[in-house]
Order: C-alpha cells, then structure tokens, then sequence
C-alpha cells in the first residue's frame, strides 16, 4: 500500500483536502464495486471533517458506514463517537438508517459486544476472512494511539480478531483490530499539531 504524508497550512486545508480525499475514494468504490464502505473516527479532530461532509451532494444511499472505535457509552452520551457522526453529519443527510452500522455498546460485558460487531460486519461483507473496507478514518492520540489501541495494552496483540476491547486506564472501548486497519484500501489518519507544544 503506498504511503503518503502531506503536511497542510491550518485546520481549513486540512478539512478540505480530507474531503476532497474522502469522496475521491467514495466515487472510485462507487465506480468498481457500487458501494462505498467507510469506518468513521471519533475525538474532536474529524468533527469539521462530517460538518463539510454533510454539507455535499452525494449519493448517501450506496454509503455504508462502521465506526472504528467506540467509548462504551450509550450513542446520547457526550462522549459518543456515534452521537458525535450523528449530529455533525449522518443526521443531516438523507442516508437511509440501515446503512448505519454503529458499535452496540449495550452489553453488560464488552467482549460480548464485540463479538456481536464482528459478527455484524462479516455478515455484512458475506465472508469470514478479513474485509477490506474502502476507507478507514483514524486520528492519533498525544500518547500514540489510534482507534482504541492504546499503548501496552493487550489488545495491540490480537491478531485473532476484528474487533477487540480497548482500554484506557479502567474505561472498556470497542475497536478495530489491526489486521482489520491494515486490510483497508486506504487508511487516512487526520492529525492536528498544537504548535504551541513545537520548540
């Protein structure tokens, strides 16, 4: 897979060029396979992202869209990955409900709610090797993390799995696995640098 790492002037040209990259891809999947598939990130750096994105003309009922990683917190919480999509984006376009494929974050044990995503997405793709989907959206946390893979924790080793509970300190998330990430068309990362921090 080719890697590239383009460095942009303010958080406005990122915006715009991850939009510009992100319905590139959805046209291109459109094109081939006639849906696009599209893992959404979470935290407040791809918020103005889904804001632009709500904002475009696209053909929403080809979208399929799965979320990378999720707090284990009802989709009302604040702290929701899914209520975040929902409001800046997914409820203000006409994509049809069933093409949602949010994170249940209901079960008394999250393992179980993890197995029971994994099992909704191979369902969805009709095999039980690993996807691929089209795009993946990840950000990077200031300690290093992407999706709910935190350093040193054991999910970083499962290699068994789609999905698999992520942990910050005691607070349980759903998340990709890696071999799920690696096997996507294209993975884009969005990272915003506090130049503040720069010597």
């Amino acid at each position: 897979m080719e890697s590239r790492v383009e460095v942009l002037s303010d958080v406005a040209a990122l915006v715009d060029r991850a939009a510009t990259l992100v319905c590139d891809a959805m046209q291109a999947a459109i094109a081939q396979r006639g849906q696009f598939t599209i893992a959404l990130a979470g935290g407040s750096t791809p918020k103005p992202l889904y804001e632009k994105l709500a904002q475009q003309n696209l053909p929403w009922d080809k979208v399929r869209v799965f979320w990378g990683d999720e707090r284990y917190v009802p989709p009302t919480h604040p702290d929701s990955n899914e209520g975040m999509a929902r409001q800046a984006w997914l409820d203000r376009v006409p994509i049809p409900a069933q093409n949602l494929y949010p994170m249940p974050t209901q079960a008394a044990n999250p393992a179980d709610a993890a197995l029971a995503y994994e099992t909704q997405v191979k369902t969805f793709f009709g095999s039980d090797t690993i996807p691929a989907l089209d795009l993946i959206l990840l950000g990077l946390g200031d300690d290093g993390h992407t999706a709910s893979l935190f350093p040193h924790t054991e999910v970083l080793n499962v290699c068994d799995r789609l999905i698999g509970v992520g942990y910050r300190g005691e607070d349980p998330r759903l998340t990709f696995t890696i071999p799920l990430i690696n096997q996507a068309r294209c993975v884009l990362f969005l990272v915003r640098v506090k130049t503040s921090n720069l010597p």
